[in-house]
């Protein structure tokens, strides 16, 4: 499964260089962060139903970072 992700990720990202046309990318790295990070957020929280601690766990982070990036995103 994640090797389907994996290609997901690089096909955009082909398409999104191939799309700039030569012109250099700007800090790309924050830019695909936030792309994923705020669905990734809503689907696991969706799919524990709001629960915190279990959405924490799933993500493998600390319940106060993700309260921090549920913030940051206006998922609360």
């Amino acid at each position: 499964m994640s090797k389907l992700l994996h290609q997901c990720v690089r096909q955009s990202l082909e398409e999104y260089f191939r799309d700039l046309d030569g012109e250099q990318p700007h800090a790309l790295y924050d830019m695909l962060i936030q792309c994923v990070e705020k669905p990734l957020l809503q689907f696991v929280m969706d799919h524990t139903g709001g629960n915190q601690s279990k959405a924490a766990e799933i993500l493998g982070l600390n319940r106060n970072t993700l309260r921090k990036k549920l913030k940051q995103h206006n998922l609360q």
